[in-house]
């Protein structure tokens, strides 16, 4: 069986962020990206005309004029009808979301919904993703501009956060592998720094290790091992890019006593020392 594509960003954005607009009858040379595939990072979709819809984790959802939606890293996802809509689409590190905003994207018990802008947050989105798109291309021409590049990312998701945290939709109901998947996150969130195995987790929500690690791969395509590494890199990175903590700071702050070993696990999972990703964010 062949295996489902994960799209990861590092290999084609940098600053942990992708942004462009579309318009009606723009389906892009790159049709890959739209094809069944997961994704490591978040998804942010603003449509502002036309219509079009994505098969998500066998749902298919529909946007419409004014829409706001999100895809979280790890559901499965393609292009159903596209062509006939035109709006902003935003790729999102993971590491850029803050941890409340998370719990809101990730923390819904069902399959989320398409979210309805009014005319007021519909100009103040397009207005930030324009301003955004523009400072993000010109990141390199003065100082400070992925500062502000990042806090204007912040704002943007902050208002998607906002918006999804005052909503109460729940007419699609999910199964338990999913339900288990998104109890399993909520406390990965809040544990990570101490605990880091596997069974333990499994403990806290009742279930087999066995079977909580064939929910997560189900659901999201990764272990449960694979989610613990990445929660524990994602508070790596927000360290070593928004605090002046050195390595072994970042290390002992996140429960490691040898700051060697954890040095060598991120080179391991990121690709690049941690001073090297620091130097790269920062620069």
């Amino acid at each position: 069986m062949k295996d489902i594509p994960v799209h990861q960003l590092k290999e084609r954005a940098s600053l942990g962020l992708e942004i462009w607009r579309y318009d009606i009858g723009d389906a892009r040379s790159n049709k890959g990206i739209l094809d069944a595939h997961r994704d490591d990072h978040y998804i942010f979709f603003v449509v502002d005309a036309g219509d079009a819809s994505l098969m998500i984790d066998f749902t298919e959802v529909g946007f419409f004029k004014n829409t706001l939606y999100y895809v979280l890293p790890g559901q499965v996802h393609h292009g159903v009808r596209y062509e006939q809509a035109a709006g902003w689409f935003l790729a999102v590190d993971t590491m850029l979301v803050l941890p409340d905003y998370r719990k809101v994207f990730e923390g819904q018990l069902e399959l989320q919904k398409p979210y309805i802008l009014d005319d007021a947050l519909m100009t103040q989105c397009t207005d930030l993703l324009h301003l955004l798109r523009q400072r993000f291309s010109d990141h390199g021409q003065s100082t400070f501009n992925i500062s502000v590049v990042h806090s204007l990312l912040q704002s943007f998701i902050g208002i998607a956060a906002g918006c999804y945290a005052e909503s109460n939709y729940t007419t699609i109901k999910v199964s338990r592998p999913v339900e288990l998947s998104q109890m399993f996150k909520q406390l990965l969130v809040d544990n990570y720094v101490a605990i880091k195995n596997p069974s333990v987790y499994a403990g806290m929500l009742n279930v087999s290790e066995s079977y909580l690690n064939e929910a997560l791969k189900k659901v999201t395509g990764f272990s449960v091992s694979y989610w613990i590494l990445n929660e524990v890199m994602l508070e790596a990175k927000r360290l070593l890019y928004y605090s002046e903590c050195n390595v072994k700071e970042v290390a002992h702050a996140l429960g490691y006593d040898d700051h060697a070993y954890f040095s060598r696990l991120f080179k391991k999972s990121e690709g690049v020392t941690p001073l090297t990703f620091r130097t790269t964010y920062r620069k």
